[in-house]
């Protein structure tokens, strides 16, 4: 498979060349997808709304192809077999993959998957994520789970982690950007 941290050391770049925020990068397997083809799929945001709208996509998507595509050109090919990409917006219930994530989602609802254990040998966590503390490097996460209380956990032990779309979720995040769905809609009806 292909190497993840490349990849992001060669995409990121280019998403904050547009003003976006990499949010993450991820290659699912063939199987994971359903598909004849990998996926390596691009979360972004735009700081100042949290998402990106479908234009924002469309020039991501096309920054990413053609910096991909100069670099195999020249002999430096990233992922070795055919693969689609994705560009998206995290969405609400989104993924936490960022320090800067954790203290933002403060008090609000989520699940995480850790690597290893915390009390009562769980991995599976769920409950209301209190926050981060600690510097770069040595972060602590806490939240509030729904079974054993407060547990906290270093940074680096989660698998995966993001939050439960809730009302609370819903009423704190900025309204949505729908400027082009109208134009996507009457596409789909022709």
């Amino acid at each position: 498979m292909a190497d993840i941290a490349r990849i992001t050391e060669v995409i990121e770049p280019e998403v904050k060349a547009l003003g976006f925020d990499l949010v993450r990068v991820r290659l699912f397997g063939k199987s994971e997808v359903g598909d004849d083809e990998i996926a390596l799929q691009i979360m972004a945001e735009n700081p100042a709304t949290g998402q990106l709208v479908l234009d924002d996509c469309v020039a991501l998507s096309h920054r990413i192809s053609d910096r991909m595509d100069a670099l195999e050109e020249a002999g430096d090919v990233l992922i070795e077999e055919a693969y689609r990409l994705e560009v998206s917006s995290p969405g609400i219930d989104r993924p936490l993959t960022r320090p800067k994530d954790y203290a933002k989602w403060a008090g609000h609802e989520a699940r995480v998957n850790l690597n290893v254990a915390v009390e009562g040998n769980r991995k599976a966590l769920h409950g209301d994520l209190v926050g981060i503390e600690g510097d770069a490097g040595a972060e602590t996460v806490t939240l509030e789970d729904k079974k054993s209380g407060r547990v906290s956990f270093p940074l680096g032990d989660i698998h995966s982690a993001r939050l439960v779309l809730t009302d609370r979720l819903i009423a704190a995040t900025r309204p949505l950007d729908t400027s082009g769905a109208d134009d996507i809609l009457e596409e789909q009806e022709d």
